[in-house]
């Protein structure tokens, strides 16, 4: 056997040696490479491949069009120190079929990507398919297709790009070649993996696959409005109240349609739910308004669903295992807290106005100002309060304002917009979360209102959970820093996780999904970019 592989070396030498000389112009250490790499497929087994750095990058060279996964591709192998990952003394592992499935149904997880050169992967698992490929480049074929997936679905777009697109939360961490090892132990996780893809993310998934089906269904007809009528109300009997009941059956607010044209107690309930879930405030009115909302056609909802999967890709799903959380989603004008996984809290907001955007971000509640000042904000001052000073010098004392070290500032009391209490956190954007006493603004359906603070109407409700515990601050000592009269500072014995995030869809705890307002334009950006993505 040793002289027969023997004999081989000798003959593979030969014609390597004569290749080298008829192809002076050629790159000679590729010749080499190649030459040794057909040595070693003719003489190792089923389980194992000729592989090495060189041998990788001389395939990204061969296939040009993935050399964005090379890097990627050498980790995953380094870490495994150039073993095969794909065979094994049986041939293919079965993993590989399902990796190729996956990719095949890649539109199921809300992206619409190709992979380079997919032809010569279809090839691998068609038995008829002719252009055979070498083992080697049938083994990194298979581990570029894995990059590419996870690339796509655990990972998302590219960091530089989320944050051109204002999106300054955390991005989790992923180890490409740490998942591989998990997903090859279990292969389950690559349908579902809670622990690399926030939850969110599945229960997206699952309404994108119910939203595709009603496109399909035909069912998603429109509603013919008549202009001249600006709502309806229950009793009311129009063709138009027909067609909002079979739309609000479609989308499951309704269990079932009647064929009714009369606004009756089942609808009421219907559109109860349905304005929950749009963010509307629970009135029976179906205004122009919101059945101009209902006839946006379904590809865009399934958009929406999409868009914000990808969102969820970028979230470590740690985040949600701590102790105390609150979270805020500025296009739902919501804040909730969250203790020991329980919501504690839900609260209606005040968020920037679209010249003053909210900023999404994360930090830490570290203290309580109670009965604060508004330190006004110089932009404020020069653009807004200027024009008032020059037109009444008092202007200052009618309005409980000071000037203090060269800026202004406006006293504790109950028309301070701050209010009579605010929650300090880390930032570079002079963003706070406060009370204010604006309170008939969280009537209005549309709450983007704020100079880019968010003001909460359950603004003492926090200030008593977060206090809870602390027997320095017993609910009098609260009612009595909050009287307005004297600004009191407490600093938190335990920081409380902040953040604020951008989200258009979301399904609640109850399995409803809910669509709100692209109040900032967002979400077209972010799908071009998906789209971009190849």
């Amino acid at each position: 056997m040793k002289n027969y592989v023997l004999s081989i070396v000798v003959v593979l030498c030969g014609v390597s040696v004569a290749t080298i000389y008829h192809n002076r112009n050629e790159n000679l250490t590729v010749k080499v490479i190649s030459v040794a790499k057909k040595l070693q497929e003719y003489t190792f087994g089923k389980s194992e491949v000729p592989l090495s750095k060189a041998i990788v990058s001389e395939f990204f060279s061969k296939y040009p069009d993935l050399k964005k996964y090379q890097s990627d591709v050498i980790a995953v192998y380094k870490k495994r120190n150039y073993k095969s990952i794909w065979y094994d003394e049986k041939g293919l592992l079965e993993f590989a079929d399902l990796l190729y499935s996956k990719v095949n149904l890649i539109e199921e997880e809300g992206l619409k990507s190709n992979l380079a050169y997919k032809d010569k992967i279809d090839g691998i698992f068609d038995s008829e398919f002719k252009d055979e490929l070498s083992r080697t480049d049938t083994e990194i074929f298979l581990s570029t297709m894995y990059v590419f997936y996870a690339k796509k679905v655990f990972r998302g777009i590219d960091s530089k790009k989320i944050k051109e697109i204002g999106w300054f939360l955390p991005r989790k961490d992923l180890s490409y070649e740490n998942l591989l090892d998990s997903l090859l132990v279990d292969t389950k996780l690559l349908s579902k993996n809670e622990k690399t893809l926030y939850e969110q993310y599945y229960k997206l998934r699952d309404y994108l696959k119910i939203y595709r089906q009603i496109e399909k269904s035909g069912e998603w007809t429109p509603i013919e409005a008549n202009a001249s009528v600006q709502f309806y109300k229950p009793s009311d009997s129009s063709k138009v109240i027909g067609q909002i009941r079979h739309r609000l059956t479609v989308t499951g607010d309704l269990k079932q349609d009647s064929k009714s044209n009369v606004y009756d107690n089942d609808l009421m309930a219907g559109v109860l739910n349905y304005k929950k879930r749009n963010g509307y405030q629970p009135n029976y009115q179906i205004s122009i308004w919101q059945i101009q909302r209902m006839n946006v056609p379904i590809k865009k909802y399934i958009q929406t669903i999409m868009v914000n999967m990808e969102r969820c890709r970028w979230i470590d799903p740690a985040l949600t295992k701590s102790d105390e959380i609150i979270i805020i989603n500025i296009p739902a004008f919501n804040l909730i807290y969250r203790k020991n996984g329980i919501k504690e809290l839900e609260s209606n907001l005040l968020v920037g106005k679209n010249i003053t955007e909210t900023v999404v971000f994360s930090s830490y509640i570290s203290s309580i100002v109670f009965s604060p000042y508004w330190n006004i904000p110089q932009s404020i001052v020069e653009n807004e309060l200027s024009l008032a000073l020059f037109a009444d010098k008092d202007y200052l004392a009618k309005h409980n304002m000071e000037s203090n070290k060269g800026k202004v500032r406006q006293k504790p009391g109950g028309k301070n917009p701050m209010g009579l209490v605010k929650f300090m956190f880390p930032n570079t954007n002079d963003i706070y979360l406060h009370d204010t006493p604006s309170k008939s603004l969280f009537e209005f359906n549309y709450r983007a209102l704020s100079h880019g603070c968010i003001n909460m109407d359950k603004a003492k409700e926090l200030a008593v959970l977060l206090l809870k515990n602390d027997p320095e601050w017993p609910i009098e000592r609260i009612n009595e820093a909050m009287k307005g009269e004297k600004e009191t500072t407490y600093i938190l014995k335990k920081k409380i996780p902040l953040y604020i995030g951008y989200f258009t869809s979301w399904v609640d705890d109850k399995g409803e999904i809910h669509f709100y307002e692209d109040i900032y334009d967002r979400d077209e950006r972010l799908a071009s970019l998906l789209y971009e993505e190849d």
